[in-house]
């Protein structure tokens, strides 16, 4: 039978941190991640500010300034012809200034190496996680599946779920959640970068569809907002229509009109909002996106879920190292994080409201118009509340800070990740 103090089931940035952070306080964990290696097309790739200060404090900060990325300090938005700026972070009081656009791969192989370097971190790739184990009531462990398919046991003191929003731990346990009504649903897809022409950072676009833009490099991350439910419909119409409306709004994209070949280029995420009434049972603790669905506007998300992290690093090390653990040390948790979840998820629903909605609302009735949001209008017009939307979206609510034992001055990672892949 195999055992562990904590495992924690997702090798995302909130498993990855949280493993890191419970080994450094000399706490047995092992991390289970169900994919092979960490090289998968992921939809959040921005790292705030915040989660750079915690870089930092943890020593890692100029190794993760090595990693290729692009930095994002202003969005803009083509307004008459001309892109405007609407919001930057130039003169928040913050030590960095933007956002980090990082392939999350390479993020998560930083941590890795990092947690690799700790006697008491194990990471188990190719580990599935199938159900949880209980014993009178408590749960006691997970059962998982093997790279061969072969069915195993792993028990452990605590176990955390930090497998995402379709949480297979957190519906396991019968957690009961509450949702909200989102407006929209986005279409996922690439387009390729013109240095020549194309501005530098995040753009929007708000003609015909609104169309969110992530400079990666090469390449722009595109999201298209479209109504709720409506992607079975608009999949009828041709996929060029996309990049035509958005070249429509932003004449500098007239060349890639015909970028996209087919819809399996055009992935769906169905936005939702939810977040767990109560986010632990005796023995498992669920966080990120396991306990609180973001929606993916400021992309806020990844950010949330290793704040949360950090929090129960903080709380848990001393509980798991001294004494047997109780159902109020996991309350503690969630009533130290709650508060910015639902806060950061209320202020998402109400810009669903103002801008997005109406954005939605606006193409509808003015296809040809070219025009901002009102909201986004009135920021572009008083400079000195630009600041204030990328200031709530990048500080976020509550920001954690690294805990005394998991601090360690600036090193250069020489050693090679070691993974347990033969499970």
């Amino acid at each position: 039978m195999e055992r562990t103090t904590c495992s924690v089931v997702g090798g995302g940035p909130a498993g990855m941190f949280l493993g890191l952070l419970l080994a450094r306080g000399g706490v047995e964990v092992t991390v289970l991640e169900k994919h092979a290696d960490f090289l998968r097309d992921f939809r959040g790739d921005t790292v705030h500010p915040t989660t750079m200060d915690l870089l930092d404090e943890l020593g890692l900060g100029e190794e993760f300034e090595k990693l290729p990325q692009r930095h994002v300090s202003e969005v803009q938005v083509p307004v008459d012809g001309r892109m405007r700026t609407f919001a930057t972070m130039r003169h928040l009081p913050l030590r960095h200034k933007y956002i980090a656009m990082v392939p999350q791969w390479d993020l998560l192989d930083l941590l890795a190496r990092a947690a690799d370097a700790e006697p008491t971190f194990h990471l188990r790739m190719n580990t599935e996680a199938t159900g949880l184990i209980r014993e009178r009531g408590q749960v006691v462990g997970v059962r998982y599946r093997g790279r061969s398919g072969a069915a195993g046991e792993i028990r452990a003191d605590l176990t955390i779920a930090c497998d995402g929003r379709s949480s297979l731990l957190a519906a396991d346990a019968g957690l009961p959640s509450r949702s909200w009504e989102i407006p929209f649903d986005v279409w996922w897809f690439r387009l390729p970068r013109n240095d020549a022409t194309d501005p530098i950072g995040d753009v929007q676009v708000t003609a015909e569809q609104m169309v969110v833009m992530a400079d990666r490099g090469d390449y722009w991350q595109c999201a298209v907002i479209i109504p709720k439910g409506s992607d079975d419909l608009l999949r009828r119409e041709p996929v060029a229509d996309i990049t035509r409306r958005m070249a429509a709004a932003a004449p500098w994209l007239a060349d890639r009109a015909g970028a996209l070949h087919s819809w399996g280029e055009v992935k769906l995420l169905e936005v939702q909002v939810n977040r767990l009434d109560r986010w632990y049972t005796d023995g498992l603790l669920c966080l990120g996106d396991a306990a609180h669905a973001m929606s993916p506007l400021g992309g806020v998300g990844i950010n949330l879920a290793v704040q949360d992290a950090v929090a129960a690093a903080r709380i848990l090390v001393p509980v798991l190292r001294s004494r047997p653990l109780t159902i109020e040390d996991l309350a503690r948790v969630q009533r130290r994080r709650q508060f910015p979840a639902a806060l950061t998820q209320r202020m998402q629903c109400a810009m669903h409201t103002a801008v997005v909605k109406r954005a939605l609302a606006d193409a509808m009735r003015r296809p040809d118009s070219a025009q901002a949001p009102p909201l986004l209008r009135i920021l572009r017009h008083i400079p000195i509340v630009r600041s204030i939307p990328l200031f709530m979206a990048t500080r976020g609510v509550r920001p954690e800070h690294a805990p005394d034992f998991a601090r360690r001055p600036a090193r250069t990672a020489t050693k090679p990740l070691v993974a347990e892949t033969e499970y």
